[in-house]
């Protein structure tokens, strides 16, 4: 029988030259989602401490075998190394890996989380928790249903129907062969995980259960409720055990210490309290928190206590003495959900601010940062092994991801909300932006690297815009004011104020002595930038004012309104020129040609439409787009119209034929607004992604993207490789120079690759 030290090197030599062949072959077999498993064995069965790497190596190899077998790349083996090994996040056993695939499509950019697993059902997921083997995953869900999922090969197992209302927690016994849920029904439920069958129901709370756990023993569970109350049962017989008091609001969580003595919980009433099990009296109450305590968990050695709160805080504290021993801020909104590793040196934290983070529990110190979710994370917890992170999000998905992250990740900068408006400098060296986190930001357009944060407005920014000489920025919000700033010393230097409700547009005039700004109040007014004061108020629109331009020369300004109209007013005297009938929706964006002979329209009727500024006739109509039209912008030479729309695609029209010219895609969400630059190039922005995207000239292997990742040919349209959905967010897309996001920024290199039938060359062996 050969040695450990043997048994160690040979495994080791498997990792490194012939792991991705053995699950090549077992994906032939269809056989790939049992490679994440008999690796895992395998490390549990390395012993000693010279055998640390590789075990670190074996679960890593699991994980990447989750990974491409739970994914569209497990379609075709090819994609095992064109596109899984291609975008596998970095680690020392990828880098031996890809030494032998040299002509692999290479992604360059910031590093970013994939997760290995993405579930997607039909419901908001509200708690989230691995099997003690790790192989399966349970949930519960705003469809009144508990869920049994295989965490290998992302297929249901199970689905447990009783309750009669939101199921709010759920948990494992430690033995793995039952799961308790709670519910908005005020019952607590027992279920069989093999035969899916109810077991027993525990009922004696007077408002919704927020949370269930088992103790140890498995014998006894312990739940808490909006009725402000701690209980434990007895899971055998469905008898209230004990009752624990204290809370003066709704208890939101609780968790037993992994020796079943001890019981802690959070409250809405902001503490978290510690309770003896067997007496079921208060042993220690740690206060610090200033809003809603959401989640607590102990540590494995029973020392600390976790809890993340509506204050955006993750805190650790002391169980002996009460005290805080640490505080985690990097969240922009509530801390939902957190948990300790098994090993207690990590500490997870889900967030409505749609992240998971992973905190060293000793520092304090950010170690991981995921993004993927595109709503609210709900519940995070970690895989027995701490291997793995499970998180379920009110984005009705649930995602598993890899927590074998050495070093920390690159923060980048951007928006922590959806860009709301964009526009560049008239040189088209700096771009400002508007955004529902309530600042506006500048950028350098050839860089992509953030100049100014100008913070002050109270609520989302809606319309953002320069003077013509660059120097000047104004913006509207939701919080009625019109604010300027000075763009090279980042003050503020007035605040207009008049408006009654939301500023929804904002223009500097051409020779920047005054702005024009539009409202949900249905006006439209005029300021003068020396003064501060308003010098026009001009009334006439039925509805909400949305877009606002003024003529580049002369004295007129252009509006677009929610009544369907578009009207051009004398900027001196106040009174109505033009008023242009033909939109069959709200009109959502105006602008003026250079010359101020034609004035272009957007609406949410789909359409793009032109007109003649003096006679008010309609002279174009440009159809193409599939939603709602949401920015329009005339090329600084009037030849050329580009819009960005709902449908989440950029398109440039001929302002004479009406001809489409030019769809840009690749925002994955709708496209909130777009601008050219003076040389005629266009620039884009989007909703929910909050990225930059600006159009480049020369594209060396043109492609394009579907919305399950697959990157495809724009000549014969066959299938080059496929990329996970966090990488696709932030790829840039041919006609894309660079990527503004706080999410990072990808390129694509295609031109070493082997591709198609060609796809054994990748393979360079030594």
């Amino acid at each position: 029988m050969a040695s450990d030290v043997d048994f160690a090197s040979n495994i080791s030599e498997f990792l490194h030259t012939k792991l991705l062949f053995w699950i090549e072959t077992m994906n032939l077999l269809q056989l790939a989602h049992n490679c994440r498993r008999s690796l895992q064995q395998v490390a549990q069965n390395i012993n000693g401490s010279k055998a640390l790497n590789i075990v670190k190596d074996l679960q890593d190899a699991a994980n990447f075998a989750a990974y491409f077998s739970a994914n569209k790349a497990a379609l075709s083996t090819p994609h095992l190394y064109i596109s899984a090994l291609a975008t596998w996040a970095d680690s020392e056993l990828l880098t031996k890996w890809k030494s032998q695939f040299k002509f692999l499509p290479s992604i360059k950019g910031s590093k970013i989380e994939t997760p290995l697993l993405i579930l997607k059902v039909n419901t908001t997921v509200t708690s989230v928790a691995f099997s003690l083997d790790g192989t399966q995953i349970v949930f519960g869900s705003h469809d009144n249903s508990v869920q049994v999922w295989d965490a290998l090969t992302g297929k249901q197992v199970q689905e447990f129907q009783g309750h009669t209302n939101w199921v709010n927690s759920v948990a494992f016994s430690p033995d793995g062969t039952q799961i308790v849920s709670g519910s908005h029904d005020h019952s607590i439920r027992v279920w069989n995980a093999l035969t899916g069958k109810q077991v027993q129901k525990c009922q004696g709370h007077t408002g919704w259960v927020n949370s269930v756990a088992f103790l140890p023993n498995g014998t006894q569970i312990v739940s808490g409720s909006e009725d402000y109350s701690v209980q434990l049962w007895d899971a055998l017989t469905g008898k209230q055990m004990q009752k624990f008091q204290g809370h003066t609001w709704g208890v939101t969580s609780v968790a037993s210490s992994l020796d079943g003595t001890q019981i802690v919980s959070g409250s809405y009433d902001t503490s978290v309290r510690m309770w003896d099990a067997v007496t079921g009296k208060q042993v220690q109450k740690f206060q610090g928190h200033t809003q809603w305590v959401n989640s607590v968990a102990f540590s494995p050695g029973r020392t600390q206590i976790v809890s993340g709160s509506s204050d955006n805080s993750v805190r650790v504290w002391d169980a002996l003495t009460g005290n805080q021993v640490q505080e985690f801020q990097g969240h922009t909104n509530f801390v939902s959900s957190v948990a300790f590793s098994p090993d207690g040196t990590q500490i997870v934290s889900g967030s409505h601010d749609h992240s998971i983070r992973v905190w060293n529990a000793l520092t304090g110190k950010q170690v991981q940062k995921c993004q993927g979710h595109t709503s609210w994370v709900n519940s995070v917890a970690f895989s027995p092994d701490g291997t793995q992170i499970v998180s379920g999000s009110k984005d009705y998905s649930i995602q598993v991801w890899n927590a074998l992250i050495d070093k920390q990740r690159q923060e980048f900068q951007g928006h922590t909300k959806s860009v709301t408006s964009v526009a560049f400098s008239s040189d088209g060296k700096q771009i400002v932006s508007g955004s529902d986190d309530y600042s506006v930001q500048l950028w350098d357009a050839l860089t992509g690297k953030q100049v100014q944060k100008f913070q002050g407005h109270t609520n989302s920014v809606t319309s953002v815009a320069f003077s013509s000489d660059g120097t000047h920025i104004v913006s509207g919000s939701h919080d009625n004011s019109v604010r300027m700033w000075d763009a090279l010393t980042n003050e503020q230097i007035w605040n207009f104020q008049g408006h009654t409700y939301s500023v929804l547009s904002v223009a500097f005039s051409l020779d920047g002595t005054q702005i024009v700004s539009g409202s949900h109040d249905y006006s439209i007014r005029v300021w003068n930038v020396l003064t501060g004061k308003q010098v026009q108020k001009f009334q006439g629109h039925t509805n909400s004012v949305t877009s606002v331009a003024f003529l580049p020369i002369g004295a007129q300004i252009v509006s677009g309104s929610d009544d369907y109209s578009v009207r051009v007013w004398d900027a001196l005297t106040g009174k109505q020129v033009q008023e242009f009938q033909g939109h069959t929706y709200l009109v959502t964006s105006v602008a003026f040609s250079s010359d101020g002979r034609q004035i272009v329209s957007g609406s949410q009727d789909n359409s793009v439409r032109l007109w003649d500024a003096l006679t008010g006739k309609q002279v174009q109509e440009f159809q193409g787009h599939t939603n709602w039209v949401t920015s329009v912008a005339f090329s600084s030479d009037g030849t050329q119209i580009v819009s960005g729309s709902c449908d989440n695609s950029i398109r440039v029209w001929n302002a004479s034929t009406s001809k489409q010219m030019q769809k840009v895609q690749g925002h994955t969400f709708r496209v909130a607004s777009v601008a050219f630059l003076s040389e005629g190039t266009l620039n884009g922005t989007e909703f929910n992604d909050m990225l930059f995207q600006q159009q480049s000239q020369i594209i060396d292997l043109p492609w394009y993207s579907t919305l399950d990742g697959w990157i495809l040919s724009s000549f014969n349209h066959n299938h080059l490789m496929w990329v996970p959905h966090n990488i696709l967010k932030v790829l840039c897309h041919p006609f894309n120079t660079f990527i503004i996001s706080q999410y990072g920024s990808l390129s694509l290199d295609l031109s070493q690759s082997k591709l198609g039938t060609k796809w054994m060359e990748c393979y360079t062996p030594e």
